[in-house]
């Protein structure tokens, strides 16, 4: 299919040769006109249709003013005077116009002897004669009226036509409704992106970029006997960079690029995934080698029978069937690579991932330290920073961010800036940014009393004091009970990055989690509703360290989750006795946790009081604040020991040690 721009539109000086398109906007103008016709044609004029002996009484006596005779259709029309507008049976006071009386008239010879008779009887009995008038006019009205309504159905009915099937952009009308919708990029329509604007991901840049070299060298690869492989699939959560390394292997590759999007392929009517399949790939074999990139696969790859129609004859499975067949079926696609991209891969077909049709699965997976860091130095270069911004601290603080994400974060750290009429962007910005992005935006409008407001910091206390203490807790970076979003309070963490997550861990994660609802009890001798997201992810992390990660003593090495979601579909794969089980031992792992956090927070009471009194008093306290306090930590951990690198070699504490204004 040929590149379209702007420059080479149909219908555009850059284009004259060609007609220009078909636009609603002509629909709307000839709409228009027939309006203006009818309001032309119209005079607010009544006609009545009357016989010769009529006609000629109303003429004897003087009704008619001025007689008009039509030569092309032999018929004459009277224009009646006051005396006339008398003589009809109809309220001629309420009309505006002229009032006709129209006639057949025998012949053009007989109409003007009987003219002639009746301004001679006028005249002898002293009325005024009538006027002639001679015209030669047109059915145009008449025809218009006939006709008209079916033109304008007929081209109401092209327009839709063309609009549902595509053509209005792209021409051939509703003969155009299969092709395929694929945008072309070729040596004469490229993108900017390529691999230079892809941060991190180096595995999956290895292996896109080993698909670009077979394209492009060929022979080093067939020579040893090897295949190229038909296919690869990108799969991974949203926004961690799928498309754009899609879009990066249209810039980098010399071969033509097609791309489409899944939900393409859908349409309203029978058959036309299919066609638009079989479309695609005919393009691609006419302009092999090239690669063919599907985005969003799922909405056409889904596993078949598996549908919510319940076994009903689903226009997708008849688009995976063509597509299956084109892949890998008895033609031949040499020099064609397909690439698709989604972050539902277990809901795909497992005909479609076979090797042969997806040789590869690349896993592009939420970026670790180093390719955040690559990721913030690629969309901080457009940025005006302070020189000794910690990049490093920024990505530690970003754990579990995608690309997408940290985008968000370094556009919402410049607007923050900007807001505060800064020359550059600075740390605190980038802190702003994060927490308006995790918790939302800051409430401090919202009424709280005195009493909730202790009950917060109590809380929050509570997490800042177990996390500190424990030794796979979290390294704590500030805490607020500033109201943001939903959440009265919080405390912000710089998770440090595992492969392999010990018992120990999980176990820390739980106690810190259940340490406020555990602060309000010991403290406060009453427990709140602000725990209620805290108690929800702590069932969750026991219930997977019991049917996941078999880490319970009474079900020990044992998972009983099905990863891919198509084995156990409404039946539970174990049985009642079991499902006790599981319930007893998350309930036990709980309370455990919680009675271990009572324990650590009436040992270290005064602290937390402190810590307590200190967030009552700022709203805001930060890393340095709380190891005032407690004390260094006893297990430090990299993110410690880059607080203190930094305090250090400032001399000062650092920009996130600062309380808020």
């Amino acid at each position: 299919m040929p590149p379209r721009s702007n420059n080479n539109r149909p219908g555009t000086p850059g284009n004259p040769g060609r007609k220009p398109m078909f636009n609603m906007y002509w629909m709307y103008a000839l709409i228009i006109l027939s309006l203006l016709a009818l309001y032309y044609f119209q005079d607010g004029s009544h006609t009545e249709k009357v016989n010769w002996t009529r006609f000629e009484e109303l003429a004897e006596t003087g009704c008619i003013s001025t007689i008009i005779i039509d030569k092309q259709s032999e018929d004459a029309e009277g224009i009646l005077n006051e005396k006339g507008r008398k003589q009809i049976p109809i309220n001629t006071d309420a009309m505006e116009g002229d009032i006709k009386v129209v006639t057949d008239i025998p012949s053009s010879s007989v109409i003007s002897e009987k003219i002639d008779e009746w301004n001679a009887t006028l005249a002898s009995g002293g009325m005024k004669p009538m006027t002639v008038e001679y015209e030669k006019g047109s059915n145009f009205t008449q025809l218009f009226w006939y006709f008209g309504p079916f033109v304008l159905l007929i081209l109401f009915w092209v327009f839709m036509s063309r609009r549902m099937s595509g053509g209005g952009s792209g021409g051939g009308g509703i003969f155009s409704v299969g092709k395929s919708k694929a945008t072309l990029f070729d040596k004469n329509n490229k993108t900017n992106v390529t691999f230079k604007d892809v941060a991190g991901l180096a595995e999956a840049k290895v292996e896109i970029e080993e698909i670009v070299e077979f394209l492009k060298n060929p022979q080093r690869y067939t020579e040893l006997g090897a295949k190229i492989p038909k296919g690869a699939l990108l799969v991974g959560p949203p926004g961690t960079g799928k498309t754009l390394l899609a879009k990066a292997v249209a810039g980098e590759a010399n071969v033509p690029f097609l791309s489409m999007s899944g939900s393409d392929f859908v349409e309203m009517f029978v058959g036309v995934g299919a066609a638009r399949v079989r479309d695609l790939f005919k393009q691609a074999k006419e302009k092999a080698p090239c690669i063919v990139f599907i985005d969003e696969i799922d909405a056409v790859g889904r596993a078949r029978g598996k549908n919510p129609n319940m076994g009903s004859n689903d226009e997708r499975e008849n688009t995976l069937n063509q597509m299956l067949t084109e892949m890998d079926g008895f033609g031949t696609n040499n020099g064609v690579i397909v690439l698709a991209a989604t972050n539902r891969a277990d809901m795909l077909d497992k005909a479609l991932l076979r090797p042969g049709r997806f040789d590869r699965q690349i896993y592009v997976d939420l970026p670790e330290l180093t390719d955040r860091m690559e990721i913030f130095n690629v969309h901080l270069r457009h940025l005006k920073v302070v020189p000794d911004l910690d990049i490093e601290q920024l990505a530690r603080q970003t754990q579990g961010f995608s690309g997408a994400d940290i985008a968000n974060v370094c556009n919402e750290a410049a607007l923050i800036a900007a807001r505060n009429n800064k020359k550059t962007v600075e740390y605190s910005d980038f802190m702003g940014a994060i927490d308006r992005i995790v918790g939302g935006l800051e409430k401090r409008s919202r009424v709280i009393t005195d009493e909730e407001k202790f009950s917060i910091a109590t809380h929050e206390a509570g997490h800042a004091t177990i996390t500190w203490m424990t030794q796979y807790g979290n390294p704590l970076v500030k805490v607020t009970i500033v109201p943001r979003g939903r959440a009265l309070g919080a405390a912000w963490y710089a998770p440090e990055a595992r492969q392999i997550i010990p018992t120990q861990a999980l176990l820390d994660t739980m106690c810190g989690l259940l340490a406020g609802r555990a602060a309000e009890e010991v403290f406060l001798g009453q427990i709140g509703t602000g725990a209620s997201d805290d108690l929800e992810r702590t069932t969750k992390i026991a219930r997977s360290l019991v049917i996941m990660y078999g880490m319970s003593d009474k079900l020990p090495n044992l998972n009983y989750n099905d990863s891919t979601g198509q084995e156990y579909g409404f039946t539970k794969p174990f049985s009642e006795e079991t499902a006790r089980i599981i319930d007893e031992e998350v309930a036990r792992i709980i309370n455990e946790q919680y009675e271990r956090a009572k324990e650590i927070l009436r040992k270290y009471a005064a602290q937390h009081n402190k810590i307590r009194d200190l967030l009552v008093e700022r709203e805001v306290i930060y890393h340095d604040d709380v190891q005032e306090i407690l004390g260094p930590r006893k297990w430090k951990s990299r993110t410690d020991e880059i607080m203190e690198l930094n305090r250090k070699e400032a001399g000062t504490p650092p920009p996130f040690s600062t309380p808020e204004k």
